[in-house]
């Protein structure tokens, strides 16, 4: 049975029957109550009604407030819930505000101005209740916060940028069931009813928080108010639709849409008990409706003069507006021939749609960024390319040592350049191991063409908006990181390093589809980003991708690439860069002179072998830094120490002639500040050696991967890749027990599905091999076996160990050492044919730095060790085999 109720002028008389109407509803059904009540609830949170207020306690701070960036506020305050953009002036505040949204706690302080032409930037010129605001978005100097909290400020702890500590303030305790808040609950959405119906900024406010709103209790109340003709006391629609009792949420929300004074927002939003707070909202509601109706009485007698006060009311506003349109129409000017048709046609829409909008007084945020975008890419420009093979082949020279076959392959890429006017229609994919100069390769390319750099990290990018951009009806919209570069570097051909690419996010928002279209060539020439939702033409962009292993890319993708491998350095390589490079950057970083410092090649040769084994040099310039900074304060100790001698002896006054010249020493070594040249020339020279080596870096890193100086019976040295190189790889087998038909194979040393596989077909090759040559041996038949691959924290997997174990094994079943000095490496077929490996440069740099001087490879790799450099082959006795029984005559067969 629907309510009855009669609704009266007054709008409180009228909320007052409804809960009178509620009431006797109750009494006459009490199940049907209930069941209505809790669908009033729902519509906003999942809180019951029958529990007191759910996260209402008392008001006093909590213990551990947050320090948090205070920014200012001159329009009005930011409300809990509520989504505000706004624009940043100050570089500092700015920085610290990245600074907080890139780190664990994106949270800044949203207050109030109390003077907006106060200038001071501390505590007091702010009021001291305000919002802990999430930080959602940085583009330019457009910052987007949602509030989340109200905070209190308990101390100033910076000023530049201003820096408070708060704490947290909660609502005080209440009554939910009290008929006097009730009442004015009521009374509150009545009154907001009203309002939106009659004044269309507070209209726009909810329309737009309807749609899409940060609090899912906000877009619910706005929803409800929305609803025309459907008044609270219609049967079906009365209280039952209302929101839930949540009084704060109605109070925040009506002081949210509001275009009431900023001071008595603030009133609202530093309010704490609920019932006064929802006051100040009516009050703020009223205020409105009695401008409203004054207003409509002024247009029916003076119709004229009421439009030339609303004009003159948003001159202000508008006039900003028209000085944005005409700013976007000379920034277009220039380059409108150069503009697209389509994306011509669009802008003109957007203006047009703007002035349109600007008239009807309605909001135009959106067009207005959208039209910032769109008019700021550069459309036609494009740097001029240089193809000077001579001075790229000089430049990537200046920039890396050695990665010969990398850079000729970078200059067939630039000479192909020459003869067709353009680079276009390849996407290079730089693959290697960490710290081998994957980007700066790409920098350095960048620099040789003269175009300009710009880095996109897209290492666990998981969702296609970062590439593709936002759709435009979301809020804090943006467009993708291809538009926000065209804009930032100022050309349409850039050069654009895709970093970390193998290390692309999975997820559902298809990342992989988004660098698809974006690498094709048939399809990024009318690339599409959702937030411009017009074609861009990306066909002169040059693609240079990074990964560290290229077999973790999608086959689509990586079909779309042209792969070049950079393999790690050999030691030869590390030390010229380290002495040409390395220890000269890192010297002039830490500001000391060449002459203060001596490192030397026997240092440089032990740190490479027993500190930095990796393929790259990334860690070998950390342990630099590492001795440097010591250096550095060594060397500042000595001038505190000759400042303190100085001193003492001015104080003690009684300094023979003798000690005159010491005197003027320590007065050259404390010359104030930072240590003067003369300083520096007095001060020791240090020296770094294989002998002091340890004091600076520590113990070594690695001891040695030789274990044994002539492994014994059923250990053969096998040789791994790595992704920080190569190393060398023990495989160890031993005899369990033995008895009639008890043969069989355990494997332990943290191996993959492969390299078990692997050793399961060396176990099957072995006995075949040990059959052939004696028939009579039933080692394996009755031996139960273990093979170990040491380092068992280690994960390792991949075939190429399956010649190693078949040798281990029968090193075991003959009772045999291999010869001294030796390492293998090849995967194994059933019927004994070695397949080729991948990694042969690490592999034999690892067999090098174990001293092997006898090394055993696959017949299909002989090409890949000959185009080898010379110091990397020298001194090696290498054999290329096909068949597993050469590897046994050379294993096996020689005389100690």
């Amino acid at each position: 049975m629907p309510l009855a109720v009669r609704v009266g002028s007054s709008t409180t008389i009228r909320s007052l029957l409804l809960l009178k109407a509620w009431s006797n509803q109750t009494l006459g059904n009490q199940s049907s109550h209930e069941l209505a009540r809790r669908a009033f609830f729902s519509s906003l949170t999942d809180s019951k009604p029958t529990v007191s207020c759910s996260g209402t306690v008392s008001s006093e701070p909590c213990l551990d407030g947050p320090t948090v960036i205070a920014v200012p506020l001159q329009d009005k305050p930011l409300i809990p819930g509520f989504l505000k953009p706004l624009y940043v002036k100050d570089p500092k505040v700015l920085a610290a505000l990245q600074e907080r949204k890139s780190g664990e706690t994106p949270y800044a302080g949203a207050f109030l101005l109390k003077d907006d032409k106060d200038p001071s930037t501390d505590s007091s010129s702010i009021h001291q209740v305000g919002t802990l605001a999430q930080i959602i978005s940085i583009q330019g100097e457009q910052v987007i916060l949602i509030g989340r909290e109200r905070l209190q400020i308990t101390e100033m702890v910076g000023k530049d940028p201003l820096t408070v500590k708060t704490h947290h303030i909660k609502d005080k305790p209440y009554d939910k069931d009290d008929e006097v808040i009730r009442s004015t609950y009521f009374e509150v959405i009545s009154m907001l009813s009203d309002v939106i119906k009659t004044t269309s900024l507070w209209r726009d406010q909810v329309q737009k928080y309807s749609q899409q709103a940060c609090d899912s209790s906000h877009q619910n109340l706005a929803k409800f108010l929305l609803k025309k003709g459907r008044k609270l006391t219609e049967p079906g629609a009365g209280i039952f639709e209302a929101i839930d009792f949540n009084y704060q949420k109605l109070a925040d929300f009506g002081a949210g849409i509001s275009d009431a004074n900023k001071h008595k927002i603030q009133e609202v939003l530093e309010e704490l008990d609920v019932h006064k707070r929802l006051d100040l909202t009516l009050q703020l509601a009223k205020k409105q409706v009695e401008i409203n109706k004054i207003q409509v009485f002024h247009a029916s007698l003076f119709p004229e003069s009421t439009a030339e006060t609303d004009e003159d009311k948003k001159e202000s506003s508008s006039a900003k507006e028209i000085k944005l349109s005409d700013k976007f129409r000379k920034r277009i000017e220039p380059i409108r021939e150069n503009i697209p048709k389509h994306v011509l046609k669009v802008i003109e829409e957007e203006l047009a749609k703007l002035d349109r909008i600007r008239r009807s007084y309605g909001r135009t945020d959106h067009i207005l960024s959208h039209l910032d975008w769109l008019t700021a890419l550069p459309w036609g420009i494009c740097s001029d390319d240089n193809f000077d093979v001579v001075r790229a082949e000089k430049i990537l020279d200046e920039d890396h040592y050695g990665l010969h076959d990398v850079k000729e392959r970078i200059l067939e890429f630039i000479a192909v350049g020459t003869l067709t006017g353009s680079p276009e229609g390849k996407i290079i994919c730089l693959s290697g191991p960490p710290g081998v100069g994957k980007t700066s390769i790409a920098r350095s390319v960048a620099r040789a063409l003269d175009r300009k750099f710009f880095r996109l990290a897209v290492g666990g990018l998981s969702d296609s908006s970062h590439i593709k951009g936002d759709r435009g009806v979301y809020l804090g919209a943006a467009p993708g990181k291809m538009v926000q570069c065209l804009k930032e570097v100022g050309t349409e051909n850039p050069l654009v390093l895709l970093d970390e690419i193998d290390k692309l996010g999975k997820s559902s928002k298809d990342p992989e589809g988004a660098l698809l279209e974006l690498l094709d060539p048939e399809q990024n020439a009318r690339f599409l980003d959702f937030y411009l939702d017009v074609p861009i033409d990306l066909s002169k962009v040059l693609f240079v991708c990074t990964a560290n292993d290229t077999n973790r890319l999608p086959g689509p993708l990586l079909d779309r690439m042209e792969v070049i491998e950079l393999t790690g350095y050999t030691a030869d390589e590390k030390m010229h860069i380290a002495r040409d490079y390395l220890v000269k950057t890192v010297q002039r970083k830490c500001g000391i002179k060449p002459e203060q410092v001596e490192v030397s090649d026997a240092a440089l040769l032990s740190l490479i072998e027993n500190y930095c084994r990796e393929a790259g040099v990334r860690n070998l310039q950390k342990q630099l830094e590492k001795i440097f900074r010591k250096i550095a304060l060594k060397l500042v100790r000595q001038q505190a120490s000759a400042k303190a001698a100085m001193a003492e002896l001015k104080s003690s006054g009684t300094a023979a002639e003798g000690s005159i010249e010491l005197t003027n020493e320590y007065l050259r070594l404390a010359g104030g500040g930072p240590m003067s040249e003369k300083s520096r020339a007095v001060a020791e020279k240090v020296t770094i050696d294989d002998s002091n080596l340890s004091d600076y870096v520590g113990k070594p890193v690695f001891d040695g991967e030789k274990l044994y100086e002539q492994t014994p019976v059923g250990v053969v040295m096998g040789l791994a890749w790595t992704s920080i190189g190569g190393s060398a790889l023990y495989i160890e087998t031993t005899f369990v027990e033995e008895g009639e038909g008890k043969g069989g194979l355990h494997i332990t040393g943290h191996l993959g599905r492969v390299m078990k596989e692997s050793a399961e077909i060396a176990h099957t090759v072995a006995r075949r091999v040990m059959f052939d040559k004696d028939p009579k041996n039933l080692f394996f038949s009755n031996s139960k076996l273990h093979l170990h691959v040491p380092q068992g924290a280690t994960p390792k997997d991949g075939p190429s160990a399956g010649c190693t174990m078949i040798t281990s094994l029968l090193s075991l079943a003959l009772k045999k050492p291999v010869r001294k000095n030796l390492a293998m490496t090849g995967e194994v077929t059933l019927t004994g044919r070695i397949l080729p490996i991948g990694g042969l440069k690490e592999k034999t740099m690892a067999a090098r730095r174990s001293q092997v001087k006898v090394i055993i490879f696959p017949e299909a790799n002989r090409r890949d060790f000959e185009d080898l450099e010379e110091s990397v082959k020298e001194g090696l006795d290498v054999h290329f085999v096909d068949e597993y029984e050469q590897i046994f005559e050379l294993a096996f067969g020689y005389d100690h």
